[in-house]
This record gives C-alpha cells, structure tokens and sequence, in this order.
C-alpha cells in the first residue's frame, strides 16, 4: 500500500473524552456504506466521471505531446488559472522540486511559474521581466468564464503583441477549457481563437477541485518530467476496495470520513500537518477541497493547513495548549536515515552529542512521530497517514483518498460535494462591481 492510515490516537478508549466514542464512530461508519453504495453504483453507471479518470489511459499521450511542444526551448513556463485549475497541479510539482523552499529555483530545466492569485503588482512585474519570447503559457478554465484568468489571458496576449510576438501566439500558448457549446459563451476560447491556440478539452464531468488527476494537473506534472501514468496508477489503487464492494471498515476514505464527521460537532477544525517540504502544496490543495465541498447549509468543518517541522514553531503551542476543537491528520514519510548526516564533533560543539551519526531526516521523523503522540497525549484527536515512499503514485493514491473521503463525507452531512454557490455568488457581484467602476 502507498500510505498507511491509523485512527488509533484519535479514539475515546486512547486518548480520553476529547477522542471519539466507538458508538459515534461506528454509527458513522455504517452510514458510510450507503454512501460507498452510492459510489458503486456512480461508477457502474458511469454517472460519476470522476471514478473513471483513474483507469484511463487513451488521454496521456495527447497531455505528452502537449507537454513536449510547450518545454521545447522555453525558459519559462507560465500556468494562469486559479483554485481547483491550479492548486493539484502544483501539489503534484512539488515532486518536481517546483516550490520548494531553498531549492526551488535551483532545479533543472524551465522555471515554472503558477499565477493562481491575482495581485496587479505581481503580475505586471512578472510579465516587465519575463522573456516572453522563450516563455510558455498555459491558460485554464474549466467554464471559460473565470474573471481571473481571462484578465491574465488577455494581458498576456498585449504584452505578446506589444513585444513583436502576436504572429507566434499560437506556438507559445495552450488554453484548457471545456469544448465550445453552441449557445454559450466561452470566454477564454473566443480570446484565444485569433491566434490559433491550440487546445486541450477539460473534462466536462469533473469539477475544478477534483481535476488533479485530469489533464489540468496532469499536463503541468508532464511538463516538469513527472510520470503521470504513476499517478493515476495511485489513484486507482485507492479506489479499487470501492470499486470491488469492501466493507467500510477495509475502505480507508469510508473510515476518515466517519471520524471527520463523528467529531464535527465538537471538533470543527480539521488541521493536516505533513512533515515534508514536498506536501506543502497538498496540504493547500486539501483545504479547498474540504472547504469548498463541505461548507454548505452552517456544516462543514474548517481545515487547516500546517508544514512539519516548520510549524511546530508557530502553531504547535495552540495545538496543544489551546481549545480542544480540531482534529488532526499529521501525514509522515520514510525520512529516516536521509539527508546530511552530523559529524561527531560538530556535534559535540554544538552541545548535542545525541546528533553525532544521525541524519537530518532521523530528527525529522522523530519531530513527527512526537507531534503526534503529544496531541494524543494531551487528549487532542489524531489521525496518521504514513508514506512509505513520497513518489507519483503515492501522491495520485492521496489524491483519490481524500477526494473520495470528502464525497463520502459530504453524503455523511447530507450536502452536495460538487457544487460552490456562495463561491458563484461572490464572482457575479465582483464582475458587476467591475463594470460599475
């Protein structure tokens, strides 16, 4: 298995009246069979595209090929869209060592540069510095109509113009979006037409949040060399026990969903801390995934995103110290033994002898391993995911796990997982304040 999920710390029986009771979570877990019922039939009938990505395959030479035109010659890749358009393909390019801190910009090949915030000073200075005749862009909309990344769109395409550039717009530029429909407007495709850029088609049964593992987070993972076959080989794993009728307690999204939704009454935070660099971003990815699916109707649970060991210095003491209102996921890998190892008399100079032969990622693994008996042990909820080996496949297999976990979560809740509209109210009343002004 990729990862190893344990709700042992998260118990009554464990950890106190803080955890959760075994009545409350096994009424919980029932339920999920309905939900996983649901899924099985959602996947028979082909009424849940979502279900379906992780099988296949006919899609990934196209996203190959896309990749391969786009990285030839660039310096600079330039990915314009926002949330669920942008926020699984970074937390899949952080395999990559996109984003990592101290070592991001040192990496091999084009510089990668994800524009999912608009920021008017951000931007206008990216595109003053960029070399727009070696940078790539890819623009994606799962509607077409995002207010975002139109502006982007089209202040890119001035900037190419006014540079010399307009006649190569269709050789530098992809747009991902879902297939023009007679009757309604799709935005980005009409700014792109002109310069005959070419396009990938967005899946029109998968969502923005769920579309990690489609071509809008797969062609960003391809163009920065990582095995996108691998991921979705992942995904389909987690997916299989579901697939093949397990019971709930064998289903791991069925048991984080019960505990989730078991605790939410008390428990309305819902913290994930991983301790690797390379999980920042999934970790970020995660929280609008929970948040966008499940806040509906006053439910839902607040997610909280937190970086091992980083945090341990800034949100640790409130963890333990502070109310006993959230519930934690802390999310582990096999560091140990890895990393520069500490000579002997450095060591020793630096009042740790304890240091001597260990390896950074020796303390690491300790540091995670203690954050979460030390919740427990101060009678705060814990769940543990472990990842043996952090590589594409693991990262698709925690993708689907928690895409899976907030379907079933949201059916717990008796919301609709895939649906945003406070989110669709607020971009309506931004792009009449727009036309106001």
């Amino acid at each position: 298995m990729t990862f190893v999920q344990s709700i042992d710390m998260a118990r009554a029986e464990r950890i106190g009246p803080h955890g959760v009771v075994r009545e409350a979570f096994e009424e919980a877990l029932a339920r999920s069979a309905q939900a996983l019922q649901s899924l099985r039939r959602r996947h028979a009938d082909a009424s849940l595209r979502l279900l379906h990505v992780p099988a296949e395959r006919g899609d990934l030479a196209a996203i190959g090929e896309a990749a391969k035109r786009l990285t030839a010659g660039a310096s600079d890749l330039v990915f314009l869209g926002t949330g669920g358009s942008s926020l699984g393909a970074q937390a899949l390019v952080q395999l990559a060592d996109w984003g990592v801190p101290g070592l991001g910009l040192l990496r091999a090949g084009p510089r990668a540069h994800f524009m999912d915030n608009l920021d008017p000073l951000t931007f206008g200075r990216l595109l003053e510095r960029l070399p727009l005749a070696t940078t790539r862009f890819v623009a994606i909309s799962k509607s077409g109509g995002t207010g975002e990344t139109l502006m982007q769109t089209a202040a890119v395409l001035a900037a190419l113009k006014a540079a010399g550039l307009e006649k190569r717009i269709g050789e530098v530029f992809l747009g991902l979006s879902e297939p023009a429909k007679a009757g309604r407007r799709n935005g980005l495709r009409e700014l792109l037409a002109p310069g005959q850029v070419p396009f990938l088609d967005h899946d029109t049964g998968v969502g923005g949040r769920f579309s990690a593992l489609t071509n809008v987070g797969l062609l960003p993972a391809a163009m920065l060399g990582l095995d996108i076959a691998a991921v979705r080989a992942g995904a389909a794993e987690v997916l299989a026990p579901v697939r093949d009728g397990r019971a709930a307690k064998d289903v791991a999204p069925a048991v984080g969903a019960a505990l989730s939704v078991a605790l939410a009454a008390h428990k309305p935070v819902a913290v994930m801390m991983a301790y690797a660099d390379r999980l920042e971003k999934f970790v970020k990815w995660y929280v609008q995934l929970w948040a966008e699916s499940l806040g509906k109707d006053g439910k839902g649970t607040t997610p909280l995103a937190a970086l091992g060991p980083v945090d341990q210095h800034s949100q640790l003491q409130l963890f333990i110290a502070g109310p006993r209102d959230k519930l934690f996921t802390i999310v582990t890998t096999d560091c140990a033994g890895r990393g520069p190892v500490i000579p002997a008399d450095l060591a020793s100079r630096a009042g740790e002898p304890d240091f001597a032969g260990k390896a950074i990622g020796d303390l690491v693994a300790a540091q995670g391993r203690a954050t979460a008996e030390t919740l427990a042990k101060n009678g705060c909820p814990v769940r543990t995911l472990h990842v043996p080996r952090l590589d594409e496949r693991a990262l698709g297999a925690l993708m689907m796990h928690f895409m899976l976990e907030t379907i079933i979560a949201a059916d717990l809740l008796g919301v609709d997982a895939f649906d945003q509209p406070a989110v669709e109210e607020g971009k309506i009343l931004a792009k009449q304040y727009l036309a106001a002004n």
